[in-house]
């Protein structure tokens, strides 16, 4: 675990995964997609940036060989505290050696080569498309696998986001991360920073393992948060009420969590391209959601923290920080 520093405090990063466009609903496919949502982010940007948050653009293929989507992140990346990072959707990502089917779009499913050609292909394109190569990767999908790390570490990467705390994909095909917590940790010489999820309610000491029981019980997830008992919130905009979110970083704060790690992706600021921000309203909602949640880390005193000030802060620190 990271013992972050002292002077560090208690701080909040945003990483927005900046992808392509495609029906949530159908079967993935290697052309049916689009990059026009790309069109909103600088605005989104402008609402982060008055409030002094810096953005972290997690790039996939798609977006980083697209000139509109190029040109639209070079003007965010241009106020010089955001940064460029690197999400690998293997399905729309080069080479295409592999068959297309659910467990092949968790990218650390596949064979160590060719996850390696895929991400080789990527940080090359961003490094072209923005003139540096980037040093934090996230796995679409969160498909990280058994060779990820290391072959991260070998080509420079610093920093992993891929692990989203308290959740499973195993049903998909996916990885297991019921049993990894908040607290940002080392492997080797990568810096792991899971997505924050964090249990809420009278019986949130029960944790990951007493919400999988739920999950056997019909209706038990949903009876328990509506009794204020248990729930599992995610922090992030999409699919999470305010009211949630909230009592989550209420609850983070108060059990030492030293780094919220927030989460959204990028074609949910504009109407109709995600399950989240279906229209105008739902998009009102997006900003609303954030207006609320950083006007209250603010009160909390939760500085953010940008790419470079966590992993120069990771690298002064020891190990030996508590798990949340």
């Amino acid at each position: 675990m990271i013992d972050w520093p002292r002077d560090f405090g208690t701080r909040f990063t945003v990483f927005v995964d900046t992808e392509e466009e495609f029906d949530w609903d159908a079967p993935l496919g290697r052309e049916t997609h689009g990059v026009s949502a790309i069109a909103a982010l600088p605005d989104a940007h402008r609402r982060f940036a008055d409030r002094g948050v810096p953005l972290t653009y997690m790039v996939d293929y798609p977006i980083a060989t697209d000139a509109r989507a190029i040109d639209i992140l070079r003007a965010n990346l241009a106020d010089g505290v955001s940064a460029v990072g690197t999400q690998l959707h293997p399905w729309v990502n080069p080479p295409f050696d592999e068959a297309l089917n659910p467990a092949n779009s968790y990218a650390g499913n596949l064979p160590e080569a060719t996850e390696a050609a895929k991400i080789d292909a990527l940080t090359d394109a961003i490094a072209t498309a923005f003139g540096t190569r980037p040093v934090a990767y996230r796995a679409g999908r969160y498909g990280i696998g058994p060779n990820t790390l290391r072959l991260l570490a070998a080509r420079g990467y610093r920093l992993d986001s891929s692990m989203r705390s308290r959740y499973s994909y195993v049903q998909d095909g996916g990885p297991d991360f019921g049993g990894i917590g908040n607290h940002a940790f080392r492997v080797g010489s990568m810096i792991e920073v899971p997505l924050t999820t964090v249990h809420t309610g009278r019986a949130r000491a029960g944790g990951t393992r007493l919400y999988r029981l739920l999950g056997a019980v019909p209706k038990g997830r949903g009876l328990f948060a509506r009794a204020g008992l248990l729930s599992r919130v995610a922090l992030t905009p999409e699919d999470m009420p305010v009211k949630d979110a909230l009592e989550a970083v209420a609850v983070a704060v108060g059990e030492g969590l030293r780094l919220l790690n927030f989460a959204f992706h990028s074609p949910s600021v504009a109407p109709g391209f995600t399950p989240y921000v279906r229209d105008a309203a739902d998009l009102r909602r997006f900003h609303a959601w954030w207006d609320a949640v950083l006007s209250d880390l603010a009160r909390r005193g939760v500085r953010v923290a940008s790419l470079e000030e966590i992993i120069t802060a990771a690298r002064s620190s020891g190990s030996g920080g508590r798990p949340v």
